[in-house]
């Protein structure tokens, strides 16, 4: 889609520096630029680069706005926050049309609103409620009783079980399992068995929430499990019965919840990340790539990187690994 870069100061709310008439037909790096690219600059140093593209304008900061430049430039406090949201004017996605394609399965009780798309060989049970605008994907299953939102896009062979509350606007991509049974065992001490616990309460995701392929969220054993408004979470993540993840949580891929985890608001939690049963990971903690949190333990600290497995503040961390390499030549 072709846009001025007037129109697109105005939608974006930047200041424009140039020929506001110059047109903008795409998003793009600045290695892979061509005419008509709009790039993005936040660092100084990577501005003589851009200027030298070939893209038609940048995005950048208040460094670059005392610069004498050929290109026009879009001028903002976040550069690279701005760039992505000029992808909804220049790469909008396209608006699925509603219908019901006719391998569909819908049980007569369930209630389709408006402008609903129902791909091929999805099943949707009974009492299920889908909300206006959403997508159902080739293949995937929406549980009886599930509630799911307006403006979600379900991709193809998602599970949703019985009962799961989903909010507006959620994405979740292909594979992903919603409100299975935790992993809840008894073991009967005089026989050496294992009888299953009750996995009967329920799992509830927020709006604005992105789950990635082949994603497992557990419903809760006898409560809920909950994943809070914006929260995004990667692909090949599991999260056990009864966890709560906050508001605006980012969890990379392969990353692995045990049962009754806390995880307050603005976490970010690297790869294959590992957390004990009855944790907790308070506002702002962020969690490096393999570290590991052990059961019942809390990490605090707004802002603070930790690392490693028992986890602790990245400083901490160097230090012990500059003693042992010490040690080692020793």
């Amino acid at each position: 889609m072709k846009r001025s870069l007037q129109e697109l100061s105005s939608l974006l709310g930047c200041r424009l520096q140039g020929d506001g008439e110059v047109a903008i037909t795409g998003l793009a790096s600045i290695s892979s630029a061509t005419p008509g690219s709009l790039v993005f600059v936040e660092d100084e140093k990577n501005l003589a680069e851009a200027l030298q593209s070939a893209a038609s304008a940048i995005v950048t900061g208040e460094f670059a706005a005392q610069n004498n430049v050929a290109k026009p430039l879009l001028i903002c406090a976040q550069p690279r926050l701005v760039f992505a949201r000029a992808a909804q004017f220049l790469h909008p996605k396209p608006s699925p049309e509603g219908g019901v394609h006719p391998t569909a399965v819908i049980h007569p009780s369930a209630q389709i609103a408006n402008g609903v798309r129902v791909e091929p060989r999805a099943v949707i049970e009974a009492n299920a409620a889908i909300g206006e605008g959403t997508r159902v994907g080739a293949g995937a299953v929406i549980g009886a009783h599930v509630r799911l939102g307006s403006h979600c896009e379900i991709y193809p062979n998602v599970t949703i079980y019985p009962g799961a509350e989903i909010g507006d606007r959620v994405i979740v991509h292909a594979g992903a399992v919603l409100g299975s049974d935790g992993f809840g065992y008894v073991r009967d001490r005089e026989t050496g068995r294992y009888e299953k616990f009750p996995q009967i309460g329920r799992l509830v995701i927020e709006d604005d929430v992105e789950i990635g392929a082949n994603v497992t969220i557990d419903r809760g054993a006898l409560e809920v499990t909950r994943i809070g408004r914006g929260t995004k979470i990667d692909n090949l993540v599991h999260v056990g019965h009864n966890c709560q993840i906050g508001e605006d949580v980012v969890i990379a891929a392969q990353t692995g919840f045990s049962g009754s985890i806390v995880v307050e608001r603005n976490v970010v939690l690297g790869g294959q990340v590992g957390i004990g049963e009855h944790a907790r990971i308070e506002e702002g903690v962020m969690l490096g790539g393999q570290g590991g949190v052990l059961p019942h333990k809390i990490l605090r600290g707004r802002g603070v990187p930790f690392w490693g497995t028992p986890a602790q503040p990245l400083r901490e961390y160097l230090k012990q690994l500059a003693t042992l390499a010490r040690l080692a030549k020793k």
